[in-house]
C-alpha cells in the first residue's frame, strides 16, 4: 500500500528566502520609523503645550501600534497565502478575548487616555480623591501615583480618577481661606473689621487682589463671629503659611488697638445664689 504524500495532508505555505528577507527588511524599517515618530510627536506634542507625562504615552501607543501594522505586513510578504481578512479576523478574535480577560487593566489605560487627553491636572500638581491628597507624582497609562502630604504614596487607578470627583487644588493660581474669630459683642465692631483687615494686607503670604474681607457673620452668646477672608498661594504649604500668619497679625493687631476677642468675654450670673444647707442641698 502506497504511503500518502505528506504535502497533501498538510499544505505548507511555499516560503523562499527573498520573502523572509523582504519581510525581516520591512519590520526592521517599520520598528526604526515608530522610534522616529515617537520622537517626533513627543516633541510635537511638547511644543503645542501638552504635559510631558501626556506626550510620554500618546507616542509610545503611536509608537507601538506603527511597530504592530509594520509586523502586520512583514507577515504578508513572508506568508503571501495568508489573506490580510484572515489576519484582521484572528486579531479581532484575539481583542474580544483579551478584553474579557484583561477588562480591569484596559479600563485603566483607556481612563488613563481620556485623562491625559483632556490635560486637567499634570505631574506637580495637588489634588484630593477619595479622601487621599497629596501631590501627583507620576502619570501613566493605567494608574497616577500621589504623594500625600504626610510623605506617603498611593497608587490610583485611572478609572476611579476617571469616575470619581478629583479636586485640584493647583488648578488656579490662588484659592481663598477663613479663619473664624470670636468678638466681644461689646466692642466697636466696625473698627474691629478695619483692623482686621488691615492686619491681613500687612501680611507678606496674602494677595491684595482680590482684597482680604472681614464679615461678621453669627451672633452667639456675649460674642459675634468675624469671619477673616483671604486669597493666598494654591499649594497646601502656601495657605497654611498664610492662615499662620494672619491669626498671628490679626490677634496682635486686636491686642495693639484693645479690640477684645471672645477669650476676653466673662459671662457673670447675676441671680440671686440659692440657699444651701451644710450638706450642700438647697434649704427648703
Amino acid at each position: 500500500m502506497n504511503q500518502p504524500d505528506p504535502t497533501d495532508v498538510i499544505a505548507l505555505p511555499h516560503i523562499t528566502l527573498d520573502q523572509v528577507l523582504w519581510g525581516l527588511g520591512v519590520f526592521v524599517c517599520g520598528v526604526i520609523l515608530s522610534y522616529l515618530i515617537r520622537f517626533l510627536l513627543r516633541k510635537y506634542l511638547l511644543w503645542r503645550g501638552r504635559s510631558d507625562s501626556a506626550a510620554m504615552v500618546f507616542s509610545r501607543v503611536t509608537q507601538f501600534c506603527v511597530a504592530l501594522i509594520a509586523l502586520g505586513a512583514a507577515l504578508a510578504i513572508i506568508f503571501p497565502s495568508v489573506k490580510p481578512v484572515d489576519v484582521l479576523g484572528g486579531l479581532g478574535i484575539v481583542s474580544i478575548a483579551a478584553g474579557i480577560a484583561f477588562q480591569t487593566v484596559l479600563g485603566n489605560a483607556f481612563a488613563g487616555m481620556a485623562i491625559l487627553a483632556r490635560d486637567r491636572f499634570r505631574v506637580g500638581d495637588q489634588i484630593l480623591i477619595d479622601g487621599y491628597a497629596g501631590q501627583v507624582a507620576a502619570m501613566h497609562l493605567s494608574s497616577t501615583a500621589i504623594r500625600t502630604f504626610d510623605g506617603r504614596m498611593v497608587l490610583i487607578p485611572n478609572a476611579l480618577l476617571h469616575t470619581e470627583v478629583v479636586t485640584v487644588q493647583t488648578g488656579y493660581e490662588e484659592v481663598r481661606t477663613s479663619v473664624m474669630v470670636d468678638l466681644d459683642d461689646r466692642t466697636d465692631l466696625a473698627r474691629a473689621t478695619q483692623v482686621a483687615i488691615q492686619a491681613m494686607h500687612d501680611v507678606p503670604g496674602v494677595a491684595n487682589h482680590p482684597e482680604p474681607q472681614a464679615l461678621l457673620t453669627s451672633v452667639g452668646s456675649g460674642t459675634v463671629s468675624l469671619e477673616l477672608r483671604f486669597w493666598s498661594g494654591a499649594r497646601q504649604l502656601e495657605t497654611r503659611e498664610a492662615q499662620h500668619a494672619v491669626i498671628e497679625s490679626v490677634l496682635a493687631a486686636f491686642d495693639e488697638h484693645g479690640v477684645a476677642t471672645g477669650a476676653d468675654v466673662q459671662v457673670v450670673d447675676q441671680r440671686p445664689a440659692t440657699p444651701t444647707t451644710t450638706d450642700g442641698r438647697p434649704a427648703t
